[in-house]
Order: C-alpha cells, then sequence, then structure tokens
C-alpha cells in the first residue's frame, strides 16, 4: 500500500512511477503534487495508492509534516517504513476505508458531478499467493463474495440441515419406554437427531457476523439472506482483537473445496488485517475525487445544514452571485420559552492542520449575513404574506433593532488517532471575529460575530459514510444545540444583557420614540408578550471604555422601567414583575398639542376615517399588542369600503383624522401623524388582539397625536355623502391637503 499526501509537493524521482497514469507533471521546481483524494490501482506495481486528505499534514517550524513527526516521503511506501507507530499505521488504514464510503456516497447523490474519477475497483482474486493489499480490498472482496454465493450458502445449509429433527428409533426404543394400546406401542419421548453448529456452518457464522459488522460500522450495503445467530458485542471484539484468527486456524482442516477455503481466506486476512490478499489485474482502476473540499462541504451539510429544499433559494444562492456553504433555522439566542427560528449562517473549511482563517473568509461571511437579513427585509416590507410563513422578522418595528444572527466556521482537524466524536471550539489562538459599524450596539444590522469551531475529520467522514439517517439526525440535533450555546457564551463574554418592562403608567413605546438615539441597537424585543405587558432586551458592550455610558443608560431607564440582568436564554417573566399596562392613551389638552400647518401638505394625501366604538379606539390608542397607536383600513374585496392596497402604497397618507362613526355631526375628531404604514393579515391582526377581524388590512402606524386647526369635518362627510354616488357609511374618505383647507374654520 502507498500513500501520498494531497497537495503536497513532492521530489519527482520519489513519486513519478506511483502517480503514472495520475499526475506527473512537474512544477517549475520540479516537484510534483496532486489535488486528488481517494483510491488508485498501479498495475505497474501491482499495489494500491491511497490518497489522503491534506488535514494530515501540518506546518512544524516551516516543514510539512504527517502526526506532526514524520514527512509524508517517510510513509510512502507504508508496508516497508517504520516510522508510525502501531496507532497511526492503524489510523491510515481505518482512514482509507472512510473516505472510500464517503466519496461512494457523495457519488451516489450527486451523480451528475464531475468532481469525481470512477473506474471498477479492483477484486480480488481466487489464488492463495500473498502480496500486500490493502484492509479495504478484503471488505469489499467480502462482499462481492456475499452477492455471488448465494447459491454455495443455501446447498451447504441444505446438506448440514438434512436428517435433522428425524426420529432415531433405535435409540427411542432403548432409551424410552413405551405405552402399549389396543397392541400398538406408543411413545411419548422420541430421540430426534439433535441439530448442532458443525465447522461448514461456524465459518459461515463467522463470515456473516463479519458482514454484518461492516454494514453496521461502515455503512457498506450489506444484504444478509441468512438468519444466523450473529456474533455481536463484546464477543465479536474478542474475535477481533485475536480470537477470530485462533478458532479459524483451529477449524481450518476441515475444508476442502475452493470456494470454502476462499472464503477462509478472507475471513482470516479481516481479523488478521495482513492484507496479503493477492490482486490480479493489469486495470488501471480508481476512485477519486477533485477538488476534496466539495466533498467536505457536502458532508458537513448534510451533517448540520437544512436540505436546500427547505431553503429559499436567494439564501443559498444570493443573488450577488456568493453561494452560502451552510444554513438553517433553529432556535433564536435570546430567549427559550418561545424557541423562534433564525438562521444559522456556516461555512466549512478544509484547510491543512492548524490552517488559520484568512481576512477574506471572514468578510464573505459577514457579508453572507447581510444578504440574509436584506432578503428578509424584502420578504416582509413587499407584503409577501405568503412567503412569510416560518420566518421570523429580522428587525423589531418598535426599537428598530435588529436581531442576532449566529455565524461559524467549521475546520477539518485530526488531533487525535481515533474517530472519536470531538467538535469544539478552535484551539487557534482566534476562536471569534466581529464585525461593527459602531461600538456598544448589538442589535444594530451591522454588528456580526463568527464563532471557530474544529471538528475530528475521521468522526465525520465516518458519520458521513455510514450513511445512517438516525445517527447523522441525533449528531446534527446535538451539534446545532452546542452551537447555539457556544455562540450565547460568546455575546456573554463580550455583552451584558438585561430585561426590562414598562412602570405601571409608563408607555414603553412613546418611551422608546422619545429616546430612539440613546437606545438604537442597544434594545430588541426578542420575547412572547405576557398578554399584553411587553418585554425587551438590553445588550450593554462590557469593555470598561463604555462603563460610565452604560450606568447612566441604566439609571435612566430604571425610572420608567424594571430592569434586571437576564442571561442569554433565561425567561424575563421570572425575574419582572407583572404590569397592568396602559390599555388607552389619554386625550391631551389641545393647547399642548403639535401644531401643523396645512398649507406645508398641500399636495399630500390626508385620511378621513371612523371608528365604531369605544373598544376600537381603545384598540387604536394602544390597546393591542404592540402597545403602538395603529389605524387600519379594509383591503378584502368582498367588504364594504375596501380599498385597493396598490393605491394606498402609491398615495401613503401623512395625517389621519378619525371621527366616531354615528357621531359625525358632532364635529369631534383627532388628528394623528402617521410615522409610518404596513399590511397586516387576519392571523396577524387577530394576534394584535383586533376584535373580529376578516381578510387582510393596511395599517398606519402613528407616532404622535397632533392639530391642523379648526376644521369642519361633518360639512366634508356631509358634502362627500351628497356627491358621491357609490359612498359607503363609514368607509375612509382620501383628500388632499389643499381639499382640506376649504373646511377650515
Amino acid at each position: 500500500m502507498r500513500i501520498i499526501i494531497e497537495e503536497h509537493q513532492y521530489e519527482a524521482d520519489k513519486v513519478a512511477k506511483i502517480l503514472e497514469g495520475i499526475s506527473t507533471l512537474r512544477d517549475i521546481d520540479g516537484k510534483i503534487s496532486v489535488n486528488y483524494v481517494g483510491y488508485y490501482y498501479n498495475p505497474a506495481l501491482k499495489d494500491c495508492v491511497f490518497i489522503l486528505p491534506k488535514v494530515l499534514i501540518e506546518d512544524v517550524n516551516g516543514q510539512e509534516l504527517v502526526f506532526g513527526h514524520c514527512s509524508p516521503e517517510e510513509i510512502i511506501d507504508l508496508e516497508r517504513q517504520n516510522v508510525l507507530t502501531q496507532a497511526e499505521h492503524d489510523f491510515i488504514y481505518e482512514l482509507s476505508v472512510w473516505i472510500y464510503r464517503a466519496i461512494t456516497v457523495y457519488h451516489e447523490s450527486n451523480s451528475q458531478s464531475h468532481i469525481v474519477l470512477k473506474q471498477n475497483v479492483q477484486q480480488m482474486s481466487k489464488g492463495r499467493l500473498r502480496q500486500c493489499n490493502t484492509f479495504l480490498d478484503i471488505l469489499l472482496a467480502l462482499q462481492r463474495f456475499n452477492r455471488e454465493n448465494q447459491d454455495f450458502f443455501f446447498f451447504v445449509l441444505r446438506n448440514q440441515h438434512s436428517g435433522y429433527n428425524k426420529i432415531n428409533w433405535t435409540k427411542t426404543i432403548s432409551h424410552s419406554q413405551a405405552i402399549v394400546q389396543e397392541n400398538v406401542p406408543v411413545y411419548l419421548d422420541p430421540v430426534n437427531k439433535k441439530r448442532q453448529i458443525n465447522f461448514d456452518e461456524e465459518l459461515l457464522v463467522i463470515f456473516f457476523s463479519i458482514l454484518n459488522y461492516i454494514s453496521q460500522h461502515y455503512g457498506f450495503p450489506v444484504k444478509i439472506n441468512i438468519n444466523f445467530p450473529f456474533i455481536t458485542g463484546g464477543k465479536f471484539e474478542n474475535y477481533r482483537n485475536g480470537m477470530g484468527k485462533t478458532r479459524l486456524l483451529q477449524i481450518k482442516y476441515k475444508y476442502y473445496s475452493d470456494k470454502a477455503l476462499y472464503l477462509w481466506e478472507l475471513c482470516y486476512a479481516f481479523f488478521d488485517q495482513s492484507k496479503k490478499i493477492n490482486v490480479e489485474t493489469d486495470d488501471r482502476e480508481y476512485l477519486l475525487v477533485k477538488n476534496f473540499n466539495i466533498v467536505f462541504e457536502a458532508i458537513i451539510d448534510e451533517l448540520v445544514g437544512d436540505p436546500e429544499s427547505k431553503i429559499p433559494a436567494d439564501l443559498k444562492d444570493q443573488p450577488d452571485g456568493k453561494r452560502v456553504d451552510h444554513i438553517y433555522q433553529y432556535h433564536d439566542l435570546t430567549n427559550n420559552e418561545n424557541e423562534k427560528p433564525i438562521y444559522y449562517i456556516g461555512d466549512s473549511k478544509y484547510y491543512k492542520r492548524g490552517h488559520k482563517i484568512g481576512d477574506e473568509s471572514v468578510y464573505k461571511q459577514f457579508t453572507y449575513a447581510r444578504n440574509v437579513i436584506q432578503w428578509n427585509l424584502d420578504l416582509f416590507n413587499d407584503g409577501k404574506e405568503d412567503e412569510q410563513q416560518g420566518h421570523v422578522k429580522l428587525r423589531d418595528d418598535i426599537t428598530e433593532g435588529y436581531n442576532i444572527i449566529p455565524n461559524f466556521f467549521i475546520s477539518a482537524q485530526q488531533n487525535t488517532l481515533d474517530g472519536s466524536d470531538d467538535i469544539r471550539l478552535t484551539d487557534n489562538q482566534q476562536k471569534y471575529f466581529q464585525s461593527r459599524q459602531f461600538d456598544n450596539r448589538l442589535f444594530d444590522r451591522d454588528t456580526f460575530l463568527i464563532a471557530h469551531y474544529d471538528v475530528n475529520f475521521l468522526f465525520v467522514v465516518a458519520l458521513y459514510g455510514r450513511n445512517n439517517a438516525g445517527e447523522k439526525k441525533s449528531w446534527k440535533d446535538k451539534v446545532r444545540q452546542m452551537f447555539r450555546k457556544e455562540i450565547q457564551k460568546m455575546l456573554e463574554d463580550k455583552f451584558v444583557f438585561y430585561a426590562m418592562t414598562a412602570k405601571e403608567g409608563v408607555s414603553a413605546v412613546s418611551y422608546i420614540e422619545d429616546h430612539f438615539q440613546e437606545l438604537l441597537g442597544k434594545v430588541f424585543t426578542p420575547y412572547p408578550d405576557r398578554g399584553q405587558q411587553k418585554y425587551y432586551s438590553v445588550a450593554l458592550d462590557k469593555r470598561n471604555e463604555f462603563s460610565d455610558e452604560n450606568e447612566a443608560l441604566l439609571e435612566q431607564l430604571r425610572e420608567s422601567f424594571y430592569v434586571e440582568e437576564c442571561q442569554l436564554g433565561q425567561n424575563p417573566t421570572d425575574i419582572l414583575p407583572t404590569v397592568e399596562p396602559i390599555t388607552q392613551q389619554m386625550s391631551h389638552p389641545k393647547q399642548f398639542l403639535t401644531q401643523h400647518y396645512l398649507e406645508n401638505y398641500a399636495e399630500r394625501s390626508i385620511l378621513i376615517g371612523c371608528y365604531h366604538d369605544q373598544t376600537h379606539l381603545d384598540w387604536i390608542l394602544g390597546n393591542n399588542d404592540k402597545g403602538t397607536l395603529i389605524y387600519n383600513v379594509r383591503l378584502d374585496k368582498s367588504r364594504p369600503g375596501a380599498q385597493k392596497i396598490t393605491q394606498l402604497s402609491n398615495n401613503v397618507a401623512c395625517f389621519v383624522i378619525l371621527y366616531e362613526q354615528g357621531h359625525e355631526c358632532e364635529n369631534k375628531y383627532r388628528v394623528f401623524h402617521v410615522h409610518h404604514h404596513a399590511t397586516m393579515t387576519e392571523e396577524r391582526m387577530r394576534k394584535a388582539y383586533y376584535p373580529n377581524p376578516q381578510g387582510k388590512y393596511f395599517c398606519y402606524v402613528f407616532d404622535e397625536e397632533v392639530t391642523l386647526g379648526n376644521l369642519d369635518i361633518s360639512a366634508l362627510i356631509a358634502d362627500e355623502k351628497s356627491s358621491n354616488s357609490g359612498f359607503v357609511v363609514g368607509a375612509p374618505i382620501y383628500i388632499s391637503g389643499s381639499t382640506l383647507l376649504q373646511y377650515r374654520k
């Protein structure tokens, strides 16, 4: 068995013959390297060549070493060089099997991929000459024997089981008592021929136990049609540790047929791991993959990410031409109770051991997150309700803060000589990366953090190669939970988190609007409401340079809010008191309202609308889930007074004048300034406590109550009713500022 390491620069005279037919092109320094990983049979050498991944080598004082102590040149001829320990030797054989399995599984799932080069893998001859061969060849030969010799198995069983359970009359008469009934002896305890496992059958038991093991351990697709009691668990481990060879040597002399002898050799080779099954072929046979980083990316995506069918196309393949390695939805970072899904964005790194993440990779990762945020904003801003299902709005309308997008790198590492389940924060000095536009603003659109993880390369390749859906699902759940906890820890190392809720008699929405610049990027609303009581999260940078600023902010907030330190994932209802929220904003005396002059809005649109009763007015004035001032207009065409969304979007009202339906003649009204607008579904309106919602609505969100002077709204409504034959009572009336000026008293 010959070993070549991917991308390592070899002197041409050392590997030219080994790589003949694969790659013998030399660089300017006369060296040869290959960009393949996989399996290759070289008939000129009558030996197998394995090209192993570059993750096995690391730079030690300017020299590339395998396992930290030997050069790749020293292990080219693995059987003749003794620079490796037995554990390192066994590791290479184990890895070679899993690389073969991983490439096979990848090819089965990506049959149209052009990176896999395949020609039938060699089969072992039936001769018993001893030549060097790989453990992989033994496994393949065991499977081939099983596929091609079903008749042999059934022939052995038929011969061995013939005559079983027939009565042995000689022993029955001599050893049993008979009862004579009507001159006929009746034997109640006849003696049968007893079934026992003979040597031929024992060989089959061992053979099928081996097949069962390689199916479960390596994931090879093995079909077993014989119902034998397998040797499993600790007993099979004893066979692997020497008992198998011992037992096979004890029963070897019992076999004479060629097939039985060849089967014995296969089983013995498996336990002996001597790799001495003869190969007779002149064909160049191979299973190679170019750019193994693509396979590694597919492995990590299978084990961590969501399938592409569950991801919107613009999130995986982004409009600017960038393709995200891994993206999935999982619980957000701030709240355990509601467990809203948030996007996790990952990038797999297939480097040599100890390689650092480059600045370009970090920048690209931040760009991925920015694109995801913009996609989410477009989704909700464009009113695509059908597409919004299953997606969380990343921006909070009240605080204008942005949810935290978790980012991570996964690098392939081989720090141990086993396939243990080992994934953890990298050993590199830089474990986290951060990008920001403003300091001390975590909930900002331009604040991103990335955590860097290392994963045991052999473990993930083996898990992928076994192709066991249950094992992969279990590991995926475990890793996703671990990523979330580690990123939470990273955030808590950098920020202090608080939860707050407004005190009695305080409007949180109004406070946030009045102190918007002070709170921007520091406050977000990740928690579910308790009834109409809202909870907010506050994140403040731990660095000393912000201590005075943060202390002043907390002191100010505590005048209007209950504020307590609250770790990520903790439920704020456990630490904050229950407060009866404001259900109706009180009317302000007219002399204290902001004065707006209609002359400045002559070309702007103004809405005259109605409310049905006091309950409806309470909802408008803050008795809703957000505690905001909001007014709704029907969009359902089947309902009277409904409006067209295209007209509303193109002609947005800057003021809304409200009167009580049925009391128009009293000329009592209130005027509100429009902050922004949004469309809301029937389900969303129901969550906002709107009574009996039906269909979609176009909603105006107010920032304050104002005055436009003394207006005759009752006369305006009367004129509209008389001049418009299609007038609907209570329907919204849209007029320009110049028209409204005509009704100024």
